[in-house]
C-alpha cells in the first residue's frame, strides 16, 4: 500500500491530476446527494428525482463515442479545463430551482453537466498512462480507481450534511468553487498527455475514427469483454433511485441518504485497494471480474430485504467493494491493452456501454418507482447484474488469461502505418 501511494509523492503532475479529479468528482457528489432529498420536497414524488439520474447518465452515454474521438484528436488538458468551466456554469443554473414550477431547471443543469463530464472523462482516463511511468500504471490505477470512492464519501456524506444544516444552494456554492480549483489545477500539469504524433499524419474524423476504435475492439475477444464488464453494475444501478425511498422509510432523511452514497463511496474507494495485487496477477483477471459483479448483485439482493438500516448500509458497502474493483480491474486491463491513439475512444466505448446499461435500469426503476414496492425493485435490480455476471463468465471462461497482442505503437505512440 505505501508503494502504491508513493506515486503521488513522487510524481507532481499525477499529484495535480489526481487532485483535479478529486475535487471534479466531489463536487459531482455535493450537488445530486442534495438534489436527491431536495427535488421530492418541491414536487413531493421522486419521479423528478430518479429522471434525474436517468439524465444524467443517458446524456453521458450518448455523447461517449463522439467525446472520446475528441479525447484522441485535441489538447485533453484543455479539454479538460473547458469542461470544468462549462460545468460551473451548469451549476450556477441550480440556483434558480427554488419551487415545484422550476424544479424541471434542475434537470437542464443536470444535463448540462453531464454533457461537460463526457468530455472530461474519456480524456481523463486517456490522459493517465501518459502522466506516470509504465512501471507506475497498475499504482497510479489504483490511486485514480480511489478518487471516486473517496470524493463519493466526502461530496455524498457533506453533501447530505451541508444541505440539511444549511440548505442545498450552500452546496451549489461550494460545487462552483471546487470546478473553478479543479480547472486551475489541471492547468498547470505539465507532462503532454497525449503521446506526439508526426506532423504528417491527419487525425482521423470523427465518424472514421469510431469505427475504427470499433473494429478494434470487435476484432479482439479479449478486448470486447472487458469493454461488457461495467455493464452488469450498470444494470443494477436502478437501485439508486430507491435510496431516498429507503432514507425516508428508515426516518433517517437527507443525512441518511448522504450516508448511504457516502458508503457506496467507501465500498468503491477499498476495493480498489484491496485487489490491487489483482493487477499484476493475469490469470485471476477474468475470474476477478465475474466475481465482484456477482457479488454486486448479492450485496443488493440482501439490501432488498434487510430489515434495519445498520445492516442497508452494510450490504450497500459490500456491493461497492464490488462495484469499484470491477472498475479498476477493467480500466487496467484496457490501458495496457490499447495503444494511445485509440485509447480515448476505447474508453470512451467502454464509458458509453456502461452508462447506457445506467441509464436503462434508472429509467425502468423511476417508471415504476411510484406504484411498485421498493424492495422488489432492488430485487429485480440485483438479479439482473447477478444473472449476467453469470451469463459473463460462462462465455469468457476459455480466453486467455494473458493480454492480446496489440497494434504496437511506435515511438510517437501511433499506430503503425500500413
Amino acid at each position: 500500500m505505501p508503494a502504491a501511494f508513493s506515486v503521488l509523492t513522487r510524481n507532481r503532475d499525477f499529484r495535480r491530476l489526481f487532485g483535479a479529479e478529486l475535487v471534479v468528482l466531489g463536487a459531482d457528489w455535493f450537488i445530486m446527494v442534495p438534489l436527491l432529498a431536495f427535488l421530492p420536497e418541491l414536487t413531493g414524488n421522486g419521479t423528478l428525482g430518479a429522471l434525474m439520474l436517468a439524465v444524467d447518465t443517458g446524456i453521458l452515454a450518448l455523447m461517449l463515442p463522439f467525446t472520446g474521438t475528441v479525447a484522441d484528436r485535441f489538447d485533453r488538458r484543455r479539454i479538460l479545463v473547458l469542461a470544468n468551466i462549462a460545468a460551473l456554469l451548469s451549476v450556477l443554473l441550480l440556483f434558480a430551482v427554488r419551487s415545484a414550477e422550476t424544479a424541471p431547471l434542475a434537470l437542464v443543469a443536470v444535463g448540462s453537466l453531464a454533457i461537460a463530464k463526457a468530455f472530461y472523462t474519456p480524456a481523463a482516463s486517456a490522459a493517465l498512462p501518459n502522466v506516470v511511468d509504465p512501471a507506475d500504471l497498475a499504482a497510479a490505477n489504483t490511486i485514480a480507481g480511489s478518487a471516486w470512492g473517496t470524493m463519493t464519501v466526502v461530496g455524498a456524506s457533506l453533501g447530505g450534511l451541508v444541505s440539511q444544516v444549511f440548505s442545498p444552494y450552500v452546496c451549489f456554492a461550494v460545487t462552483a468553487i471546487l470546478l473553478l480549483a479543479g480547472s486551475v489545477l489541471t492547468a498547470l500539469i505539465k507532462r503532454p498527455m497525449q503521446a506526439p504524433r508526426s506532423g504528417d499524419t491527419e487525425p482521423p474524423r470523427a465518424l472514421a475514427a469510431l469505427i475504427e476504435s470499433l473494429r478494434y475492439i470487435v476484432q479482439r475477444p479479449r478486448l470486447r469483454a472487458l469493454v461488457t464488464v461495467k455493464s452488469a453494475v450498470g444494470l443494477g444501478n436502478g437501485v439508486l433511485t430507491v435510496f431516498p425511498l429507503i432514507a425516508a422509510a428508515h426516518g433517517v432523511g437527507a443525512l441518511g441518504l448522504g450516508l448511504l452514497f457516502a458508503l457506496r463511496g467507501l465500498g468503491a474507494l477499498i476495493g480498489p485497494l484491496v485487489m490491487r495485487p489483482v493487477l499484476n496477477r493475469p490469470a485471476l483477471l477474468l475470474p476477478g471480474l465475474a466475481l465482484s459483479m456477482g457479488l454486486y448483485g448479492l450485496g443488493y439482493l440482501g439490501v432488498a430485504f434487510a430489515p434495519w438500516f445498520p445492516l442497508i448500509v452494510v450490504l450497500v458497502f459490500v456491493a461497492h467493494f464490488a462495484g469499484g474493483s470491477n472498475w479498476v480491474l477493467s480500466n487496467f486491463a484496457l490501458q495496457g491493452a490499447v495503444p494511445d491513439a485509440l485509447r480515448g475512444r476505447v474508453f470512451a466505448t467502454d464509458m458509453m456501454l456502461a452508462t447506457l446499461a445506467i441509464a436503462v435500469s434508472q429509467l425502468g426503476a423511476g417508471a415504476v418507482i411510484a406504484t411498485a414496492d421498493p424492495r422488489w425493485i432492488i430485487a429485480g435490480c440485483a438479479s439482473i447484474t447477478l444473472t449476467y455476471a453469470i451469463v459473463w463468465r460462462i462465455a469468457t471462461r476459455r480466453l486467455s488469461p494473458s493480454a492480446e497482442p496489440t497494434f504496437g505503437t511506435t515511438g510517437t505512440g501511433e499506430l503503425p502505418r500500413k
